[in-house]
């Protein structure tokens, strides 16, 4: 990359920073900063995390600390603490992540809202991405549609109750590999395979109320099926954003940690610490509605680019 595309990187970059402080301050959502490195990790089986050894004295706490892949967990024990609305702009790390599309370190903007719930925050992060389009002078139409209408709009699929045979049936072009593979994980192909390649460029989709089965941090809504309150938002066919109605259970929290690990564990993975500062406190944490959104992401859309590099001063490959 020559100095000119570098030097209009960093201008794109420093203008959507600036919007996005400008966007909170008026919101009166406060920026906060939290730890890079923790003695605790994301126990996600599909997200694979650095870690490190601190080799200062035995007295600091756990030798291995681990890079975040998200600044979730220390922004929840925030909010227990009262803190209120709050957001973090910042570096995280995921392991093995590299490509056209990814880099292993990366910028997220994650943010919080005491009192919202999923729904409302849909709002206000398309209100975000639309302002961050108006920055080069692109606008976008909205489709807001729950995971369920979707595959029956688009695939003729009904996600909470179709055999995983029909499921399976639908990406024979593909010649994916079943072994492993469990319904989560036909339906998610089925997305980005199916229908995530088809979103219209111009068109800001969000997804909301997914499977039981998808919930992660999300609360979970009773009902016939129960439903994840839980939400995604695409720009074009990039996934930015990822948003829940936040549990603050910590005892379903546990268990759903420790049901990662036993996935982790079935896979032939290193199992990975649990946040027991987070849960400790997670029953503290007032109903709010949270969503992390990747940066570089939005950066590639506003740019107009595939290529994640275009958007950074150095990518991993050069760093």
């Amino acid at each position: 990359m020559n100095a000119a595309p570098i030097h209009e990187a960093l201008q794109l970059r420093a203008r959507l920073y600036a919007l996005i402080r400008t966007f909170f301050a008026e919101r009166h959502v406060l920026e906060v900063e939290t730890p890079i490195l923790s003695a605790a990790g994301n126990t996600e089986p599909n997200i694979e995390s650095f870690s490190t050894t601190f080799s200062g004295h035995v007295d600091a706490g756990a030798r291995e600390r681990w890079l975040r892949t998200s600044p979730e967990f220390p922004l929840k024990r925030l909010l227990a603490a009262g803190v209120g609305d709050c957001y973090e702009l910042g570096r995280v790390f995921r392991n093995g992540e590299a490509g056209g599309r990814h880099n292993p370190e990366f910028s997220m903007l994650e943010w919080y809202r005491v009192g919202w719930d999923h729904r409302r925050l849909m709002q206000e992060t398309i209100e975000l991405v639309e302002a961050a389009l108006a920055m080069v002078g692109r606008r976008a139409e909205v489709l807001i549609e729950s995971y369920r209408q979707l595959f029956l709009d688009e695939l003729g699929i009904d996600p909470l109750h179709a055999p995983i045979d029909e499921l399976r049936g639908a990406l024979t072009e593909y010649n994916i590999d079943p072994d492993g593979l469990v319904r989560d994980d036909w339906l998610d192909l089925l997305i980005t395979h199916k229908l995530q390649p088809a979103f219209p460029r111009d068109r800001i989709t969000l997804i909301h109320d997914y499977p039981a089965t998808q919930c992660a941090l999300a609360r979970i809504r009773p009902g016939e099926p129960p439903l994840a309150e839980r939400f995604e938002l695409y720009l074009g066919s990039f996934e930015l954003a990822n948003g829940y109605h936040e549990l603050n259970d910590a005892v379903e929290q546990r268990q759903r940690f420790e049901r990662d690990n036993n996935v982790r564990r079935a896979r032939g993975l290193r199992e990975i610490p649990i946040d027991e500062a987070l849960l400790a406190v997670l029953d503290a944490i007032p109903d709010c509605a949270g969503v992390a959104l990747g940066v570089e992401r939005l950066l590639m859309c506003v740019a107009e680019t595939d290529a994640i590099a275009d958007v950074l001063a150095f990518s991993f490959a050069t760093a």
